[in-house]
């Protein structure tokens, strides 16, 4: 197994690579993979807010011009 130290040597395209493997590794487990309650919490409020009609949408670039 890698360390920190290891990891943090490798170049970033090298790091990108690396967690794809690690993310195509889990995919062929993702039924063992349990999501914390808290997501569901928040998916449960998200979809009240759209039940009530009270949910904001943005666009794709709105979304981009926030990030900068």
């Amino acid at each position: 197994m890698a360390t920190l130290l290891e990891i943090e040597k490798m170049s970033v395209p090298e790091r990108i690579q690396a967690m794809e493997i690690l993310w195509n590794s889990l995919i062929s487990h993702d039924a063992e993979i349990e999501s914390p309650k808290w997501h569901y919490d928040v998916l449960d409020q998200r979809q009240m807010k759209i039940d009530r009609g009270e949910a904001e949408y943005i666009s794709v670039d709105e979304l981009a011009s926030r990030r900068k």
